[in-house]
Parts: structure tokens; C-alpha cells; sequence
């Protein structure tokens, strides 16, 4: 077989078999070993961690801090394991907790992007043990690998991000004596490659066949984000809290002084067990971040403050055609207060402004005079035109 270049010269597969066995000759048999930083002096340090995850994440400051120290632990721990004989160090797996749209899927990002390493998500509802109907756990390394290119070595340096946690929790806090093929059996599934294994995964995804070439995966070194709202679990936190305090004269002082989403920040592994998580997955789970429900400040920050902020991303797309947008803090107050009303945290800011803008940016490429657009707060509540200039 003849492969041409696009100068016209040709070459034959014989010889590139030939020069690949010639460059490894030469560079020696041992292959390096992929690496996201090449010395512990690259390792970014919990602080500078911190102000990137600040850039895209607003508020969460507990839980910017223990991701922070989590992932330069982690990555410290890969360079220098194949060092340390007479210490284990063990993997900083994180566990994130938060109401819905309070930022975890986006930690995890923006994390992944900073260190310029392989990032997958996978949503733990569509697992299955395996031979039953649904995914292979083993197929959120598939994603990975596919993040990487098919570069394995990088996938074996990369982070995955497993949403929805919460949901595979057994149906009690007692052994299951039935089959709980997405629920029990999946934290079991779990468990292997959150510690550390060389997985056997099909490269393209799917269930395994006899036939199909398989890829070997060691996730020894790739870092596992867990995130989950664990609705519910306040109220588990709230009953230990009061057994503790019971006979103190304190407990009506400390039970109202944490309400709600404020208890997740004194959560303990006996929680997560009454609330359905197995033992052995809390312990491959050493680190836990609780995220805070967003205050109405902190939605005005998402809207404005981040490097992908809704509104400039709004002031982009408008200084495009020429034409200088204007919202006035009014009308932002409007856009927060049907946010609200959806109960989904940021998630639902960009839904409030698409339902505002929809039909303005329709019209926008057809303002040939207009310079300036001013959006109100009857534009948001009444649905009127904005002003043009």
C-alpha cells in the first residue's frame, strides 16, 4: 500500500513499519510515560488553582479551596510515587455535593482545562452492572480515552467527572437482598477503577465481544470528580446533629444557626452510609466539597463577572453587528427573579436571558442604522421592544 503526501511523493507501508522501528531503536525501547507536568516545581499550587477556578466559579469558597489542595495532592503524588518505597500514597478522589446548578459539572471543567489534561463526564443514572441493559461502568474510561485521542498514556493522566451520584444509592441503608442492577451493583462496579486498575475497555464503546481488540487502562493515576444534590441528606445531617446535642443547651443555637444547605458543610461518612452510599465507595471518596445554594448577589456575579458571563457573552455577539447592548440593572434584577422561580440554580440564568433575547437577536442582523440597543425591565417582564438608537 502507497501512501501519498500532498507534494506527490509516495511511501509504502514497509517503510514506515521500517522508520518507526528505526525511531524507537534510537530513542531506546522504554517509551516515556505521559505525564501533565514534567517536575513538582510545574505542579500549579493550591493557590494559583484557586484563582482560575475564580475565574469561572463564583462563591463556593470552601469548596474552590478543598478541590484546590485535592488536585495538587494528586498530581504531586503521581510524580513522585515511583520514588517513595516505604509510603502508599492514595489517590484524592472528590466527592462534590450541591443543589443543582450550583457550579460542580463546572468546577470539574474548568479544572480540567487549567491543567491541560484529558476530561470526560458521565452521568452515573445510564450505569449498569454489567450483562444488563444500560452502559458498562467501565465505559466512562471509553470517553476518556476518546477525550485523549486515543492517546492512552494521556488518558491514564486525565480527570472524569461522574454526575449524578446521588441517584445510584441503595434503596437502604441495610444489605440489599435483590438485584439492584443500577444502584448498589454500580457503586460496586465503581469501586475497582476509583482505586486504581487496569480496566479492559473497547475503544469505540459498547459491550465487550470476544472478536473486539481491547484497550488496557490503568486508572491508578487518573483523577475521579463524584458530584451529586443529595436532596434529602440535610435531614439525615439535621438527626445525628440533634442525637449529638441532645441534653446541651446549645442544640437550638447550632440547629438554627445551620439550616438547609449549610448542614451539607458538617457532613460525616455515616451520612452518605444512611443515605445509601456503600462503605467501601465513602472511603475511595476522601475528599468532600459541599457547594452552597446561590444567593441573589451571587446569580448577578454569574451574570456579569466570569470569563463566559451570559452578558458578555451578549456584549460579543452584539459588537459583531456594530451595535453597542445595554441591560439595565433592572432589567438584570427581572432576568434573577425568573431565574429564581425555576429552581435550577445558574442553570436556569441562560434560559430567563434566552427567552429575553430570542427574538431581539433575530432582528439584529437587520438593524443597519441602529447603534445601540437598551434592554429594560418592562423588556423582561412585559415582553416590549427594546430601545433602539
Amino acid at each position: 500500500m502507497l501512501i501519498a503526501s500532498p507534494t506527490g511523493s509516495n511511501i509504502c507501508s514497509r517503510c514506515i513499519d521500517q522508520a518507526q522501528q528505526i525511531v524507537k531503536d534510537e530513542n531506546g525501547s522504554a517509551e516515556p510515560s505521559f505525564s501533565a507536568f514534567s517536575s513538582l516545581d510545574e505542579i500549579p499550587k493550591p493557590s494559583t488553582i484557586k484563582a482560575h477556578l475564580d475565574k469561572y466559579v463564583i462563591g463556593q469558597e470552601q469548596a474552590k479551596r478543598a478541590v484546590s489542595v485535592a488536585v495538587y495532592n494528586h498530581y504531586k503524588r503521581v510524580m513522585v510515587q515511583d520514588d517513595i518505597e516505604e509510603i502508599e500514597l492514595e489517590k484524592s478522589n472528590i466527592l462534590l455535593m450541591g443543589p443543582t446548578g450550583t457550579g460542580k459539572t463546572l468546577l470539574a471543567r474548568a479544572l480540567a482545562t487549567f491543567l491541560d489534561v484529558p476530561f470526560a463526564i458521565a452521568d452515573a443514572t445510564v450505569l449498569t452492572e454489567a450483562g444488563y441493559v444500560g452502559e458498562d461502568v467501565e465505559n466512562i474510561l471509553v470517553r476518556l480515552l476518546q477525550s485523549a485521542d486515543y492517546d492512552v498514556e494521556a488518558t491514564e493522566a486525565g480527570i472524569i467527572y461522574v454526575d449524578e451520584i446521588d441517584k445510584i444509592s441503595r434503596r437502604s441503608a441495610n444489605a440489599s437482598i435483590t438485584r439492584d442492577v443500577s444502584g448498589e451493583g454500580v457503586q460496586q462496579a465503581l469501586l475497582k477503577i476509583l482505586e486504581g486498575t487496569i480496566a479492559q475497555v473497547p475503544p469505540k464503546g459498547g459491550r465487550k465481544h470476544p472478536e473486539q481488540p481491547l484497550v488496557s487502562i490503568n486508572t491508578k493515576n487518573i483523577l475521579f470528580i463524584v458530584g451529586g444534590a443529595f436532596e434529602g441528606i440535610e435531614d439525615i445531617i439535621a438527626r445525628r446533629r440533634k442525637k449529638t446535642l441532645l441534653g446541651f443547651s446549645t442544640v437550638d443555637e447550632e440547629e438554627s444557626r445551620l439550616k438547609g444547605a449549610d448542614l451539607l458543610q458538617v457532613v460525616e461518612p455515616e451520612d452518605l452510609l444512611q443515605y445509601g452510599l456503600i462503605p467501601e465507595l465513602i472511603g475511595r471518596l476522601p475528599v468532600v466539597a459541599a457547594l452552597e445554594d446561590l444567593t441573589r448577589e451571587a446569580l448577578l456575579s454569574i451574570l456579569l463577572e466570569p470569563k463566559n458571563a451570559l452578558v458578555k457573552q451578549y456584549h460579543k455577539m452584539f459588537e459583531l453587528e456594530g451595535v453597542e447592548l445595554v441591560i439595565q440593572e433592572r432589567a438584570l434584577d427581572a432576568i434573577i427573579d425568573a431565574a429564581q422561580k425555576y429552581g435550577t440554580g445558574a442553570r436556569a440564568l441562560r434560559r430567563s436571558m434566552e427567552k429575553v433575547m430570542q427574538e431581539i437577536m433575530f432582528e439584529l442582523p437587520g438593524w443597519d442604522k441602529v447603534k445601540k440597543c437598551t434592554i429594560t425591565r418592562s423588556v423582561v417582564t412585559e415582553g416590549r421592544a427594546p430601545k433602539l438608537n
